[in-house]
């Protein structure tokens, strides 16, 4: 409980500063130009201390309630989101790949707050969510494109839209490989590639489809398969969680258990 109430709370953090950073650029986006910095329904100073008052508390309950390593990730993300993602959306195509790492560290931190460190199942996580923003964001700006050059961010669908159509295809493909590596690093059981098999598939296939119309109707299709692609495949890998020996014996009734020797 504690994880997810400072874990919103950085996230109020993040996305305030950003638009804070972003009001003269959003103004010229049809998507961001309603928001309520950019129309003057709050002020800069309302925003950014509001953001404050919510993402330091987030960070040191993070610290000091969780565990200092899921407040080192939570206090990384919002730097790379704000300092890093932020700027060089107008400066580099770079962005997309940052703007990844920071969309896959908060299952990472999910992690690391029930075990207090950072085994290969919590990056195998943050590499699915890493994956798959590619597939997803690429197919939303694809059909966005007229809104980022208004805008003057540098995304691939602006400034390299081959790029952009052979990226979602890379990362698409390679969450067959990341299904594959779970049973490997004992996290899901064998089971998990099989049955996931069918929706990477899917989407590896209208991402090839994306990579070789590159219209707005296969950029569509994607993404709306994205939105229900992630969430399936991570209620897949939850049916399918390895359990380790001690978490077995813990689920058994006490009568199951094998009768431990008598102390001398």
């Amino acid at each position: 409980m504690c994880f997810c109430v400072s874990y919103l709370l950085t996230n109020i953090l993040v996305i305030l500063s950003q638009q804070y950073f972003e009001v003269p650029f959003d103004s010229n986006m049809n998507r961001t130009k309603n928001r309520p910095l950019v129309r003057g329904q709050i002020s800069p100073l309302h925003a950014v201390s509001f953001a404050l008052a919510c993402g330091v508390p987030g960070v040191a309950l993070l610290t000091l309630a969780v565990n200092p390593l899921t407040g080192f990730l939570g206090a990384l993300n919002i730097f790379l989101y704000t300092c890093c993602y932020t700027p060089l959306k107008r400066l580099s195509i770079t962005n997309t790949w940052v703007g990844a790492v920071v969309g896959a560290i908060p299952p990472v931190m999910g992690w690391t707050a029930a075990t207090g460190c950072l085994e290969p199942g919590a990056l195998l996580l943050g590499g699915f969510l890493y994956s798959w923003q590619f597939p997803h964001f690429n197919a939303l700006s694809w059909n966005l494109r007229e809104d980022y050059s208004r805008g003057g961010y540098r995304m691939m669908s602006v400034t390299h839209p081959a790029m952009c159509r052979r990226v979602a295809l890379r990362h698409s493909l390679g969450l067959i490989a990341l299904s594959t590596v779970a049973p490997a690093l004992d996290v899901t059981t064998w089971t998990f590639p099989l049955i996931s098999l069918p929706i990477n598939l899917y989407i590896s296939y209208l991402a090839f489809r994306f990579y070789h119309k590159g219209d707005r109707n296969s950029a569509r299709k994607l993404f709306f398969c994205s939105l229900w692609h992630l969430p399936m495949l991570l209620l897949l890998a939850l049916t399918c969680k390895k359990y380790s020996r001690s978490q077995e014996d813990a689920a058994l009734p006490p009568a199951s258990l094998p009768p431990s020797l008598p102390a001398n």
